[in-house]
C-alpha cells in the first residue's frame, strides 16, 4: 500500500519514479524559517519511509523561479524565537546529510547565506549558468554558529573556504564549476533535466543499504557539528546577525 503523501504549506512534493524532487514555494525568495525548515524534514522522512530500506532512490530540492533558489535564514523570526535555528535550521541540515539516499541541489538562481551550507548538505549541486550568485557574508553581518566552517572545509579545498567564509565572495555559476562549489551549471531550461540526469545516474548507489553510512566517513564530523545545536534551548549556538541583508 502506497503512503499518502503529507499537505504542506511552504513546498511542493512531486515524483518522477524513484526520484522525489522538492520545489521550495515560501515566496519568491525561500527564506528558511522554522516552518519551512520542517516541512523539508517531513518531506524527507516521507521519502524516506517511501522508499524502504535498502533500494534505488534520490532527491532534488529546487526552488520555485530561476530568479531565486533560497536566500538564507528568515533572520526576523529569531526577534520572537531566539532558537529558531535549533529549532529548523540546524535539524534541517542534519536531515539532508543524514539521509540514506543521493540528494541533488538544484540552484535554480540566487543562494545566499545560510543557503550555502544548505546546497552544500546535499551530494551534489548544479547551478543555473545564465543567473543568479552563490554566495554566505556572514563575515559581513556578523553572524555565527558553532561549526559553521565544518561542513565548508570537508565539501570544498581550503582555498575555496576560505573564499566563501573568510571573503564572502560572490560566485556566477561558471566560476562557482570552476572553482568546485558546484558539479555542473545548466540553463535555466535545462536545469531540471540535468539534476534529474545526475539523480538517476545516481540512485542505484543506496541500493546495497550503505551510502548514508559511507557519506558519514565523509562528513561526518558536519553531521554531529549540527547535531550538537540542534534542538538546544539550554544556551545560545547562534549569534545573531549585526546586519540585516
Amino acid at each position: 500500500m502506497s503512503r499518502p503523501a503529507p499537505t504542506f504549506t511552504n513546498l511542493s512534493l512531486s515524483r518522477e519514479g524513484n526520484i522525489f524532487i522538492i520545489t521550495l514555494q515560501r515566496g519568491s525568495e525561500n527564506r528558511l524559517n522554522t516552518t519551512l525548515c520542517n516541512e523539508v524534514i517531513r518531506a524527507f522522512h516521507y521519502i524516506q519511509r517511501t522508499l524502504g530500506p535498502n533500494s534505488e532512490g534520490a532527491v532534488i530540492t529546487r526552488g520555485n523561479n530561476a530568479k531565486f533558489w533560497c536566500t538564507g535564514v528568515d533572520q526576523d523570526e529569531r526577534d520572537d524565537n531566539p532558537f529558531a535555528n535549533s529549532d529548523g535550521f540546524f535539524p534541517m541540515i542534519h536531515t539532508i546529510l543524514d539521509f540514506p539516499f543521493p540528494t541533488v541541489a538544484l540552484l535554480t538562481g540566487h543562494t545566499f547565506g545560510g543557503a550555502c551550507p544548505f546546497a552544500l548538505s546535499h551530494d551534489y549541486r548544479i547551478m543555473n549558468s545564465e543567473r543568479g550568485f552563490i554566495s554566505m557574508p556572514p563575515v559581513n553581518l556578523g553572524m555565527h554558529f558553532q561549526g559553521m566552517g565544518t561542513l565548508l572545509s570537508l565539501k570544498l579545498s581550503p582555498k575555496i573556504a576560505r573564499k566563501m567564509l573568510l571573503q564572502a565572495h560572490k560566485w556566477t555559476g561558471k566560476e562557482a564549476l570552476a572553482d568546485g562549489v558546484v558539479d555542473d551549471i545548466a540553463s535555466p531550461e535545462a536545469m531540471l533535466d540535468a539534476a534529474l540526469k545526475v539523480a538517476r545516474e545516481w540512485a542505484p548507489k543506496a541500493k546495497a543499504g550503505v551510502y548514508g553510512v559511507l557519506r558519514h566517513e565523509l562528513y561526518g564530523e558536519a553531521t554531529r557539528a549540527f547535531a550538537l545545536i540542534s534542538h538546544v534551548h539550554s544556551r545560545e549556538t547562534n549569534r545573531r546577525a549585526l546586519v540585516k541583508l
